[in-house]
């Protein structure tokens, strides 16, 4: 797992949704060395996400980053239409971005990551932020892929903690359990930064009032989507505020933010059509000698994250330059 910031390449894999938008704003306002971009269907589908993104990106004076089409449909099931009760109708709580015209890469999603992973192989940070269709397809297509990725950190799943869709599964997973399935049993290094992490740290009012009054469109605009994200997550803990899935996971892939625990686990995903469908099944029998790491496990589960992490998050994102000041290559 990454210990400290670098200038790795990174690939985002994103259904951009409310909190992919604000992990894309704090991973260019942080710094990152972004250098394409994968959509796939869940908060929304995978055009509607690919069009956030780009405008997005263009908007925060980073329209030059590639975006590609990922999948539409789940490996098993057709797309079930995503969240428009989290997200919204558009992904992106029905505020309107600004059209940047801009035109998709001429790959697809999984092409375009198993080509930047052989074009610069053992430095390639992958961020899984939606459900891992595009990721078991670039399996697929490259089955020496994990030898090639440094790093894949998977927004996603429940080791402990309850799920968000069923009793036991988690939005991502459970859109695509058997493409997750496939996922977690290749050998290359994860990192899962699940439910038992994300649902302890929180973005408040006061956050969000920073975000909405910064200067940069892209900051302003993403703040408005959050306003959305805020009333959805009142109906969870009483009040206006929002847990912080996605940038977490990308403040931790490229070590802005610390696991404080994270154990190596081995993990298997219920892909049956039981009740534990899209469950994350993380082998923790460890705790009571103090988590040694089990022979073959290559996966480490987050359950506690640095204190600080709300602070970093706000911090890149609001770092974001606004797009009249970028110069674009």
């Amino acid at each position: 797992m990454n210990t400290t910031p670098d200038n790795a390449p990174v690939f985002l894999d994103c259904d951009t949704g409310i909190d992919d938008a604000l992990a894309l704003a704090y991973l260019l306002g942080s710094g990152a060395n972004l250098v394409g971009v994968g959509s796939v269907s869940g908060n929304t589908d995978a055009l509607q996400g690919a069009t956030n993104t780009q405008n997005l990106l263009a908007l925060a004076g980073h329209g030059h980053v590639p975006v590609a089409l990922g999948h539409h449909h789940p490996q098993a099931r057709p797309y079930g239409g995503g969240a428009p009760h989290v997200h919204g109708q558009n992904g992106i709580g029905e505020v309107e971005l600004p059209d940047a015209g801009l035109e998709l890469a001429p790959e697809s999603a999984p092409e375009m990551l198993v080509r930047l992973a052989r074009a610069t192989p053992g430095q390639l940070r992958v961020i899984a932020i939606g459900p891992l269709t595009n990721i078991a397809a670039a399996l697929r297509l490259d089955p020496e892929l994990p030898g090639l990725i440094r790093e894949l950190t998977i927004m996603g799943g429940a080791a402990m903690a309850p799920g968000n869709i069923t009793p036991a599964s988690e939005a991502n997973i459970h859109n695509d359990p058997e493409a997750a399935a496939e996922v977690f049993a290749a050998d290359w290094e994860i990192v899962l930064v699940p439910l038992d992490v994300t649902m302890s740290h929180v973005l408040e009012e006061a956050d969000l009032e920073r975000l909405q009054a910064s200067e940069s469109p892209a900051v302003q605009a993403v703040g408005s989507m959050l306003g959305y994200y805020f009333d959805f997550y009142k109906g969870v803990f009483g009040r206006r505020c929002s847990v912080m899935h996605d940038p977490l996971a990308a403040a931790i892939a490229v070590g802005r933010v610390q696991a404080t625990s994270a154990p190596y686990a081995r993990v298997v995903v219920d892909a049956t059509d039981g009740p534990g469908r899209g469950q994350t099944i993380c082998d923790l029998r460890g705790l009571y000698k103090g988590y040694p790491k089990p022979s073959g496990a290559h996966c480490r589960v987050v359950l506690e994250a640095g204190e600080g992490a709300i602070d970093e998050i706000l911090r890149g994102t609001l770092a974001l330059a606004d797009a009249s000041s970028v110069a674009r290559p």
